[in-house]
């Protein structure tokens, strides 16, 4: 197993009115990031927040190439990103423990904080299909590459963490500096890891490391 120090490449907020980050997603152009109360839109390459929009948005989210997905709570919301209208819901499988959101060719995968899980779960019905353990609490979740990668964050401890999706192995490690935490995580499909702070709103961008020769064991995100 890998194991490396995090390359900080810089971070975006803090935001006005907008006191934590918790869930964040990356459409191709603008990073989105829960606050709580909203959904806000930033551009990542000048840190300006250009859109917020009115819903729960407690924890995760993520992206599907068309509608944002937001826990809220227990439950799971479909939005357009346009309107901010909410189209649809589904039970979140933690029950209201959930974390971390990712979407990937065509499912949903949930962290589960303090169960150390991830779950795969159908975006219609909230049924589980799958669920992977990990041997740390799970934060933010994101596929890139075929690669899953989780944050964990355990007191002034916190990494990226990246996870055979067939067995739960940790395969690489990612430490951050003390005192510096991750909630949200997701990945611009390149270069760049977004992850949340917590409390203070902010978001520190990460180098995602490269391998020079793999093989996809899971499914690549859409963004």
């Amino acid at each position: 197993m890998k194991t490396r120090p995090a390359e900080i490449l810089g971070e975006l907020g803090p935001f006005p009115d907008a006191g934590h980050v918790h869930g964040v997603t990356y459409d191709g152009r603008h990073v989105w990031f829960a606050s709580g109360r909203a959904l806000h839109a930033v551009d990542p390459e000048t840190g300006t927040m250009v859109r917020s929009l009115a819903v729960p948005a407690h924890a995760g989210t993520a992206f599907d190439g068309r509608h944002i997905f937001q826990i809220a709570e227990d439950r799971i919301q479909k939005i357009d990103p346009k309107t901010g209208r909410v189209l649809a819901t589904i039970p979140a499988p933690g029950g209201g423990g959930d974390s971390g959101l990712a979407w990937a060719e065509g499912t949903l995968w949930v962290g589960e904080y303090r169960a150390r899980k991830i779950h795969q779960v159908d975006p219609e019905t909230g049924a589980k299909l799958r669920t992977i353990d990990s041997n740390r609490f799970v934060t933010g979740v994101t596929w890139v590459d075929g690669e899953l990668w989780h944050g964990s964050w355990e007191g002034d401890s916190s990494e990226l963490r990246r996870l055979d999706p067939a067995t739960g192995e940790v395969q690489e490690r990612i430490e951050l500096p003390g005192g510096l935490g991750v909630s949200g995580l997701e990945s611009d499909g390149a270069d760049r890891f977004f992850c949340g702070r917590g409390p203070g709103g902010k978001i520190t961008i990460v180098r995602r490391p490269r391998r020079t020769s793999s093989v996809a064991t899971g499914k690549p995100a859409t963004a």
